[in-house]
Order: structure tokens, then sequence, then C-alpha cells
């Protein structure tokens, strides 16, 4: 029997509970060296570095490598993108960067920042699959709606979006990000065959990730206002320090993340069934691992409406899970 989408789905919350704790502690408890704490722009570039590295060995060792496109430089054959993975790993690049960066926004609460990103790709996922003459079960857009409900009763108790402009550019950055993912997914790779999984994973990440650190590389190069400051000690200084630790622990949550991540996207159902199910599951780490922040480090509790958004949200996860099977045993007894 094939190992369920919901254990891959469990797999994930579970790689991003940390994920969101570490993030977030780093960027909130004050560095001994700086007496302050760092940035988010200070603790990207170790973090994706690590997390190529270690998504490159994982593709050399688990040998997915083999069913990527490649082309010849000498005696070798290294993989190489088409031109739609080129794309879509553009947009992973956007992704890479922003989520991340999202946990470390000040005054903007993890939670609340999720459930902003998290709700324009509920709306780009269904538009993308009519874009392609695919079929929206009754159970994707009863899901949709509820992880939407979510996202306005949060979006309601805080009077609306109030977003610093780092945070909205982050939203958009991300929403642009994900169209081009859901787009090349839904164009070339949602057969339900396991080696176009294998071959679209290696095929993006091989661009998206040298390309998300080259793009903050060129920031910090550019000398630009203090952000640059900020990256230059993320690219320099942090290989030095102790922090690197906690930094090598988020790279290899992100490599975990980014694995089960496209098993569930790229499952052969609709847009509409997988992405309600990914978002929610990143949604319920993001609250839980803010509660866990509260009991066990002080951190801030979400609010009350943030709490009743997740239980929504874990309500349209049992959804996705439950109906489509009861659905295939009514057809079978009819």
């Amino acid at each position: 029997m094939a190992f369920p989408l919901e254990g891959f789905v469990l797999l994930y919350l579970l790689a991003y509970l940390p994920n969101v704790i570490v993030t977030r502690l780093v960027t909130t408890t004050p560095h001994p060296g700086l007496g302050r704490p760092l940035t988010g722009l200070e603790t990207l570039p170790a973090s994706l570095i690590i997390n190529m590295v270690l998504t490159w060995g994982f593709i050399w060792l688990s040998g997915w490598h083999r069913d990527a496109s490649k082309i010849a430089l000498g005696r070798w054959r290294v993989p190489f993108p088409t031109r739609h993975t080129f794309l879509s790993g553009i947009g992973t690049a956007l992704i890479l960067f922003t989520v991340p960066l999202s946990f470390t926004i000040p005054d903007v609460s993890i939670p609340f920042i999720q459930l902003i990103m998290r709700g324009d790709i509920l709306i780009i996922a269904p538009l993308v699959d009519l874009m392609f003459g695919r079929r929206v079960r009754w159970w994707s857009w009863t899901a949709l709606a509820m992880v939407l409900a979510a996202l306005v009763i949060t979006l309601s108790d805080r009077g609306g979006l109030k977003l610093p402009p780092i945070a909205i550019l982050t939203v958009v950055l991300y929403t642009i990000g994900y169209f081009l993912r859901l787009y090349v997914m839904t164009r070339i790779s949602k057969s339900g065959d396991p080696a176009s999984v294998r071959r679209y994973f290696v095929e993006e990440k091989i661009i998206a990730l040298p390309l998300s650190v080259a793009i903050l590389a060129a920031i910090s190069a550019s000398g630009i206002g203090g952000q640059s400051g900020e990256l230059a000690w993320g690219f320099i200084a942090v290989w030095r320090d102790p922090v690197l630790a906690e930094l090598f622990w988020i790279g290899v949550t992100l490599t975990v993340i980014s694995v089960l991540a496209i098993i569930i996207l790229l499952d052969p159902r609709e847009n509409a069934y997988c992405v309600p199910l990914e978002r929610a599951a990143s949604l319920v780490a993001g609250v839980g691992g803010s509660v866990l922040l509260a009991w066990f480090w002080g951190g801030r509790m979400p609010r009350n409406a943030e709490l009743a958004g997740a239980g929504i949200l874990i309500g349209a996860i049992v959804l996705l899970s439950l109906a489509p099977r009861l659905s295939a045993r009514k057809d079978l007894r009819a």
C-alpha cells in the first residue's frame, strides 16, 4: 500500500514546527555580540546556503538526479532545467527568501502574516485549475472556503491589513512566486508519475537555490542602506558565530519541508485540493509554533481569532482527508 498523502502532510507539519520556533527565537533573542536580535536579512544567507548544500546532497545521494533533464559539460552530463522548470525555479527563489523573512517582521505575528500569504495562494489555486480545464470537486471548494474564512476572521480581528511596507513586499513577491510554481506544476508535472516528481524537484531546485542566494548577495554588494550591511554580516561574519548551529537547524528543516511540499503539491489531484491541504498544514504549524513559543519561551500567545482560525484549518485538513475516501466508497456501492 502506498504511503498516504495525509502522512506526508503530517510529516510536513512536524518539520515545519521546529523551523518556525528556531527562526523566531533567533530573530527575537538578543545576540551576545550585537546586543540585539538578529534580523531576517542577517539569518537568511546562511540558512539558504545550508539549505542549498543539503538539498544538492539529497539530490545526489537519493539518486533523484537520474530523472532530471541533462546537458553535456565535457565528459560529464549534469542536471539542467527545461524552460518551464527554469521559470518555476525563479518563482521558488522568490518563495525561499520571503517565507523565512515573514517570520522575522517586527510587530507582525507569525499566524497573521502566514494567513495573509496563504490566503492569496488559495485564491490562485482554483484559478490555475480552471486555466487548464481541471475539475475542482466540491470538497476542494469547501476546504478553500474554510481556509478563506479563517483568513477573514483573523483580518477582522486585527482591524484590516495594516501591514508595514516590508510585509506588503513579502506578500507580493511570495504570491508571484507561487503563481509561477503552480502554473508550471500543472502544465508539466501533475501526472501522478513519481519520476515526474523527482525530475521537477531536481530541475527546479538547481535554479531556485543558487538564484535566491545570488539575489541576496547582489543586495549585499550594492552597499545601499543598512539592509546591505545586515546581509554582509549574514554572508561573512555568521560563519564564525555560535548562532550558526541554530541556522544549520533552520537549513535542515527547510530541506525536509521542500521535499515533502513537492510531493504534496504534485499529487495528481487538482490544485484546489493539494494547495489547501499543504497551506493549512503550514498555517497550523505557524500557530502551533507560536503557542509553543508562548508556553516554553515566554512569547506572545496567539490571539483568540488566530486560534479559531487554526481550528477551522484543522477542520479543512480533516475534510480533505475524509471526503474523497467516503465519496469513493459511495461510488463502489452504487
